[in-house]
């Protein structure tokens, strides 16, 4: 099947605001089979400090009503021509789990899919975007764990607790962008590439043992500062070889990144 898992829609406000027809109609074009929506989840205010940041990271809880609503109207719209799936993107957010735990009990009978990411880790002041800009990353984290290799442990530390997390939902599940640590790999202190192997290859069993999908994510190929996947091609085929559940993802954020990435996923699977 192919089938586009991790996409974005007009509630992204830090994406396009292009109709969603637009990105269905070109995976509709690029033979996708299955389409999956899944916006950013609201986040507990107060999360970080920058308020016009905030403001751009998700859609407010009073939003997701009508991002439901909007998601299920297009399934129907769209029924004899993909299987769209009605999801989100959830936060894994240690010190608000209860935040989160209320948006799965208003809303699980709705969701069909659920992408869990680590997108923020404790800095300096508090909580920050990890993925939000160099200067960012240097400044609030960098300046906080004192190393790369500290910032790396810590977030692999993060998965591996998200994952335990989500394997109690009773429905499809997937870890998000598992390499996001490597966005800016190119303007930061050197990632050493034998410590991600070593978390990473410590991830497998338990991928295996909670039955959680890995989000095979190709944005950071169109990521100036990382040019590949957010998966290495080596933990692709491991975690394939294991029959753990590896579901190609563009992170669109705008209608012409839909698709981009599939023939290297495609060629690595």
């Amino acid at each position: 099947m192919k089938w586009d898992g991790h996409t974005h829609t007009p509630y992204c406000y830090h994406g396009s605001d292009e109709p969603l027809e637009r990105y269905i109609d070109q995976a509709i074009e690029l033979g996708f089979d299955r389409y999956t929506l899944s916006e950013h989840s609201p986040l507990p205010t107060g999360l970080i400090k920058d308020a016009d940041l905030f403001k751009r990271l998700a859609m407010p809880i009073e939003e997701l009503p009508f991002y439901i609503q909007y998601a299920k109207r297009i399934k129907s719209q769209y029924a004899d021509k993909v299987d769209i799936t009605v999801g989100l993107e959830l936060d894994y957010l240690p010190t608000h789990m209860i935040f989160t735990e209320h948006i799965l009990n208003d809303w699980y009978g709705e969701l069909e899919d659920v992408i869990y990411s680590v997108h923020y880790l404790p800095g300096d002041g508090g909580m920050h975007c990890i993925d939000n800009s160099v200067e960012s990353f240097r400044e609030n984290i960098m300046g906080y764990y004192g190393s790369m290799e500290n910032v790396v442990n810590e977030y692999y530390d993060y998965v591996e607790a998200a994952i335990i997390w989500i394997a109690q939902l009773p429905i499809r599940k997937r870890i998000g962008h598992i390499n996001l640590i490597e966005k800016f790999a190119s303007e930061l202190p050197p990632i050493d590439e034998n410590q991600v192997r070593s978390r990473l290859e410590g991830i497998i069993p338990l991928l295996i043992k909670t039955n959680v999908g890995v989000d095979v994510n190709t944005a950071g190929l169109r990521v100036s500062t990382c040019g590949k996947p957010y998966v290495p091609d080596w933990f692709l085929a491991e975690c394939t070889k294991r029959g753990i559940s590896c579901v190609y993802g563009s992170d669109a954020h705008k209608p012409e990144d839909v698709g981009t990435g599939w023939d290297w996923f495609e060629k690595h699977m």
